[in-house]
């Protein structure tokens, strides 16, 4: 595929060459050119993949402009020596044993390459490297990568499913352990290990991994996950110990609120699956698995819960437990379990874990037994605490938002929908009793809360100072992908609040609140899942999440609007606007990835959904959803919004379907969203005014930005929309879709200065009156003094992250070359805001969109990734300075980096 979207003009070439010598790019410059960051499945190096047709790709560094990949060849195998001797085009000498694939060279400018050599050996190490060619035959070859597969088949465990055989109501976290003994030299040495639950591993008293809530959560009944760890440098010759601890999360969740998990049909007593696989220096392999040998005992984690909180005695603890030389002969025996699914498959995403340490900003001695410390920002997470006390005394540590008037900690706003007691599980409480022998640590295991402040109280008198808390901000561990600088200091922390609120509802599946609900919200999921994809590389997390899905849909394509859950969520309301998650999601992943295989994957499951819809709106208009959700105070028509989805949806599947080379489906599916179209329009489209419904911002907005408007209707529908915020004083008038939907369907209709306005308003109801009032993650309410839906941590109103990217830079990716293989770039110049910077590090590099004023000219900066092109549309009426551009209206641009002086009118 050429990387240009088409020839360029000779003045248009001359104009390139004018800004880049503008730009001094062109003088002197060093070459460099060579495929970097290997990764496979989107991950470095990975272990334990199960995945038969691995993703591998690359990125290319290379500063020279026009840099492009026009050819390549593939290496992998399991002999390193063997790949790394494989250069150029030259053909692989002698035998090719050792040697699983090799491409031969390619032509063509794809970074992203599905495995299909001989099919892949489970528990075996690959090594790959990738060579690539220039439009000058110039040469570059990559260092080795690798991967090493795990299971890749139920039938390779040798581990039985073991318990310890309480029932489901017991609370102590139970300890396992296994004393063995290597006669040999260990050349290496994996642990794969299934939990029904959550664990901790220990291998001669060290901790295995920096990885939190392992495995992640699943609908446990359908699939269970399991991880592998390289425990090589854990293992000694002679005695050894593995010691495992479980815990309950959403397995065996014994707090109850009214979600009904303490229902859930695969509940029980945590259970887990370990095989311990050991090769030695002479190539034979052992392997430990789990079975009746085991022992287990309680553990001093007395209590856990994933909703609420953690209770540890200090004084149960079992120092050495995992050690080889512990005195186990007091420990019981275990029970063998049926396992949980037949669906055991390898978890292959970025962990959570504690990503940051906050100290404690302010802190506050209220009287001898309770302090009070807040640490700056609202976050998902934990804390560690470290005091001495006397013997028995209970530490209750209270994790919340908000402060009541006399400057207390206050729960009120998130113990909502909780029914537990709280005597014995109070909520977002950890209770810690002390040894009275030592300095006593603790941090929970098994659970994390949402906060800002934490409260410690004792029933004894306690000592403690400011650095006798701290706290971490735990969330999946995702690689930052986008920045956003301005000279707006509203802008600046409204767009890293929208990541804080993000990266706190991200613990292997979104979720809508880290505190009160911790759900995943199918709503919550795709209303943020561009900002999400801007910012964050998360594409092993919607994955994931989109699996959970496919297993929890029923045989009539219907979906709970919570995913996974126990049961609840099969209601009356989830409906499109909810769980379009299943089609909505999988289409961004392929714009933003150019990656097809989770549409693919779930390209059935999209098409029972629309079947179902289908056959009970037969008219093409639908009332199933929830509608504009938490609205300011203008209420929209449900079946409208719900109509849009419903049109959405059937617009992906045939888009889909047309990818796939599924013509008939293609046919079907396109003319279903066309008749759903023309039904939306024919009753909620007054053809003489220009307005949708009611006329609410929800019902204008949602109709443009889904591309529902007819095109000549367009230019008055937007009008209208403008006219409509211009009313409100540039303040919104919506809920969850029409925040969704409002700051797009301006910016791309011709009203982007209107879209600026609102987007950095600083009063109520907006965005910025959070921030102004102090805000550090984005709100579930716009008022401030609502007494429902008053979680101060929410992301269902976090489309503005995205729009920062898009309606400011002006950067899109392009449906037809996708993953911004193509570049479409429509900055809008805001000389209110003065300055901004974009930065997008896409799968090819990093894009710039950096723009500034001077005087009455902007300078615009781009930078365009190697082996990528660009389309920059010019404002209306935009000239560029030194050169003749009357009359241009965009410019084609390769890779490179470009300075344009623009006067606008």
């Amino acid at each position: 595929m050429s990387c240009f979207l088409k020839p360029i003009s000779i003045a248009t070439f001359l104009l390139i060459i004018i800004c880049n010598f503008s730009n001094g790019q062109n003088l002197n410059k060093s070459i460099s050119f060579k495929p970097v960051d290997l990764q496979t499945d989107y991950l470095e190096s990975p272990l334990g993949i199960d995945n038969p047709n691995p993703r591998l790709r690359w990125r290319i560094e290379d500063n020279r402009d026009g840099a492009k990949q026009t050819a390549y060849r593939l290496i992998v195998g399991t002999n390193p020596e063997k790949v790394d001797n494989i250069s150029g085009n030259t053909p692989v000498s002698g035998s090719y044993d050792g040697i699983s694939w090799d491409t031969g060279v390619i032509k063509s400018d794809n970074q992203l390459i599905k495995y299909t050599g001989v099919n892949l050996l489970p528990f075996t190490k690959y090594y790959w490297k990738v060579i690539i060619w220039d439009d000058n035959m110039n040469v570059s070859i990559s260092e080795i990568s690798r991967f090493e597969t795990g299971m890749m088949d139920m039938s390779n465990w040798n581990g039985n499913w073991i318990s310890d055989g309480r029932d489901i109501h017991y609370k102590p976290a139970p300890y396992f352990r296994k004393k063995f003994k290597s006669e040999k030299e260990i050349e290496s040495a994996r642990v794969y290990i299934a939990v029904a639950g959550l664990y901790e591993l220990y291998i001669n008293g060290e901790k295995i991994g920096n990885q939190r809530l392992d495995p992640m959560y699943t609908r446990f009944d359908r699939r269970n996950l399991y991880v592998t760890h390289d425990v090589t440098s854990q293992l000694q010759k002679g005695e050894n110990a593995i010691g495992v601890i479980l815990g309950n999360g959403w397995y065996n969740h014994q707090s109850l609120g009214v979600w009904d998990f303490e229902r859930a049909p695969w509940r029980n007593r945590p259970a887990f699956c370990l095989d311990l696989r050991i090769t030695y220096t002479d190539g034979t392999v052992e392997i430990i698995p789990t079975d009746l040998s085991w022992v287990k005992s309680d553990s001093p984690v007395i209590f856990n819960s994933i909703y609420t909180a953690e209770h540890y005695d200090a004084n149960l603890e079992k120092t050495g437990w995992s050690e080889p030389g512990f005195d186990d002969s007091n420990w019981e025996g275990v029970r063998l379990r049926s396992a949980p699914s037949t669906n055991i498959t390898a978890q292959q995403l970025r962990p959570i874990r504690n990503v940051k340490m906050l100290p404690a900003v302010d802190f506050k001695k209220i009287n001898d037994s309770t302090y009070l410390y807040d640490f700056g920002q609202n976050m998902s997470g934990v804390t560690k605490i470290n005091i001495s006390g006397i013997k028995g005394t209970k530490v209750k540590i209270k994790h919340g938002e908000r402060l009541d008037k006399s400057g207390r900690l206050d729960l009120a706003n998130i113990n909502v929908y909780y029914r537990g007691d709280n005597d014995s599980d109070p909520f977002q409480t950890d209770v810690l009793i002390l040894s009275g022998e030592r300095e006593d640590e603790f941090m929970a295991k098994f659970n994390y809360k949402g906060f800002r402040y934490a409260e410690v109280t004792a029933n004894n008198a306690i000592e403690l100072n400011s650095k006798s808390l701290t706290a971490y901000f735990m969330h999946s561990d995702v690689p930052q992908r986008g920045k956003i600088e301005t000279s707006s200091e509203l802008i600046n922390r409204l767009w890293w609040a929208t990541n804080n609120a993000y990266l706190s509802n991200l613990m292997g599946y979104p979720t809508d609140c880290p505190q009160r609900e911790k759900n995943g919200w199918t709503g919550d999921g795709h209303f943020a899942i561009e900002t999400a994809l801007y910012n964050f590389d998360g594409i092993t997390i919607y994955e994931k999440w989109i699996a959970d899905h496919r297993d929890e849909q029923q045989p009539n394509g219907v979906l709970p609007d919570i995913i996974p859950t126990g049961g609840w969520g099969y209601g009356t309301a989830n409906g499109l606007d909810w769980t379009s998650t299943i089609a909505i999601i999988p289409w961004e992943i392929y714009r933003f990835y150019g990656d097809s295989k989770l549409l693919y994957d779930s390209y059935e499951n999209i098409k029972r959904y629309v079947n179902y819809v289908d056959r009970t709106s037969p008219n093409g208009l639908t009332t199933w959803g929830r509608g504009d959700w938490v609205p300011v105070k203008s209420r929209s028509n449900l079946e409208l919004t719900s109509s849009v989805y419903f049109y959405v949806d059937t617009k992906i599947l045939a888009n889909a379907a047309k990818l796939f080379g599924k013509e008939s489906d293609y046919i079907y599916y396109s003319t279903l969203a066309d008749k759903i179209k023309k039904a939306i329009n024919d009753k909620f489209l007054n053809r003489e005014t220009g307005i949708y419904a009611s006329g609410t911002q929800t019902e204008l907005s949602v109709p443009l930005h889904w591309k529902v408007v007819p095109e000549e209707f367009i230019p008055l529908v937007a009008s209208n929309l403008a006219k409509k915020v211009e009313e409100a004083d540039y303040h919104l008038d919506v809920g969850v879709l029409g925040a969704k939907a409002l700051l797009n369907a301006l910016s791309e209709n011709g009203f982007s200065n209107v879209a600026y306005k609102v987007a950095v308003q600083d009063t109520y109801p907006s965005w910025g009156w959070w921030i102004v009032n102090g805000a550090t993650t984005l709100l579930e309410n716009w008022d401030l003094e609502a007494e429902r839906d008053i979680s101060d941590n929410h992301m269902m109103f976090g489309e503005i992250g995205a729009w920062f990217f898009k309606g400011l830079g002006g950067i899109y990716p392009d449906d037809k070359q996708p993953g911004f293989k193509h570049i479409i770039l429509r900055p809008h110049f805001e000389k209110e805001l003065g300055q901004f910077r974009a930065e997008f590090n896409s799968l090819f590099g990093t894009i710039i969109s950096d723009w500034r004023w001077d005087a009455n000219y902007v300078v615009y900066n781009v930078v365009v990734p190697p082996n990528c092109s660009a389309t920059f549309y010019l404002p209306e009426n935009a000239k560029i300075q030194g050169t003749d551009s009357k009359g241009l209206d965009k410019i084609a641009l390769e890779s490179g980096s470009y300075t344009f002086k623009l006067s606008l009118p």
